[in-house]
């Protein structure tokens, strides 16, 4: 099989199909397109939970889980109570990477004001590069609870932020000395600072209270695989502008240079929001200093389509990530 998650037909067919215990608890069952799980815990409250693994080299790999996963409790309605983190190392690796590893997990727990319930760490002997594994806990009351599923065909689609932050956040620090001999250090400084976005609290608060009926973060397979997943849960299609989606300069030469496509590249701070207003709603983000765009409208044909001008594309099921290849060689630099 490829690097990576498995193909969604993998995961129906040789995963979820295999999955028939259910409990009364469980408020949403395990599927493709859904990120976190809820089980009731009292009549008026419920508990929201996920998890996400990654790999590679980076000293601070630990946040980058952690965002993905505290976004996607965000996402559900649901406040972070705390994460669990599980680091699997390769043989060759120092004690210092698993130390600033927790370290920098630490200042996220911290600013965020959640818990690290536990941490523990392994070394093995089939791993080159080093694993992290967050699963994070949330409440939220039952009438909070958000799902993919819940959009609805006529409503808004609004972006938050720009694509491709995390995947390129995580270049710079698989290549930062290739990339030194290709951009001066003020542009790589600039790519830096994006790291600000990558957690989506405040402005998911935001979201949920001007009202929204659904949150979707993009991952694995980017926007692309996103918008394929926000509809297909919702049973609906989708119309979105190309030109709409925000994307910023650095992102676009960094892909560039390695010939990647980032609009399959893993994003996450970045959130689909669905909602009757859209407009309304970025006003509301941007006079609290967030980004956000309207990047098109759920519809009730099953057609996934991306306007660019008069060109009409459609949508593929989700791909390999872009990413990836920076891990498993498959790229060519300019």
């Amino acid at each position: 099989m490829k690097v990576g998650n498995v193909s969604q037909t993998v995961l129906r067919r040789s995963i979820l199909k295999q999955l028939h215990t259910r409990r009364e608890e469980s408020i949403i069952q395990p599927s493709v397109e859904e990120m976190c799980a809820a089980i009731r815990i009292e009549e008026d409250e419920q508990v929201v939970f996920t998890n996400t693994s990654l790999f590679g080299d980076e000293k601070d790999l630990a946040v980058f889980a952690m965002a993905h996963v505290l976004n996607d409790l965000w996402t559900r309605g649901a406040e972070p109570i705390g994460v669990n983190i599980s680091i699997l190392l390769p043989p060759h690796a120092y004690e210092s990477r698993l130390k600033s590893m927790i370290s920098y997990a630490e200042e996220v727990a911290e600013g965020q004001r959640i818990q690290i319930l536990n941490a523990k760490a392994e070394v093995s002997p089939v791993l080159s590069k080093s694993l992290v594994t967050v699963f994070g806990i949330g409440k939220e009351k039952k009438e909070g609870l958000l799902q993919s599923s819940m959009g609805m065909a006529g409503q808004d689609v609004v972006l938050t932020n720009w694509i491709g932050l995390e995947g390129m956040l995580r270049i710079l620090r698989e290549k930062k000395e290739e990339l030194s001999k290709r951009f001066v250090p003020a542009f790589l400084h600039q790519i830096e600072e994006q790291q600000q976005y990558l957690l989506a609290g405040d402005e998911l608060r935001i979201a949920k209270e001007f009202g929204v009926s659904a949150m979707h973060q993009i991952t694995e397979g980017g926007i692309l695989a996103a918008l394929w997943n926000l509809t297909e849960a919702s049973g609906t299609g989708i119309d979105v502008d190309l030109k709409k989606i925000a994307i910023k300069q650095e992102t676009i030469e960094v892909c560039e240079h390695f010939h990647l496509n980032p609009y399959q590249m893993t994003s996450a701070g970045s959130i689909l929001l669905v909602t009757h207003d859209g407009e309304g709603l970025v006003s509301r983000l941007e006079k609290n200093g967030k980004k956000a765009t309207v990047i098109g409208r759920l519809t009730d044909r099953n057609e996934k389509v991306i306007w660019n001008d008069t060109e009409k594309r459609f949508i593929d099921r989700p791909a390999q990530d872009e990413l990836l290849k920076i891990y498993t060689g498959e790229i060519t630099a300019s």
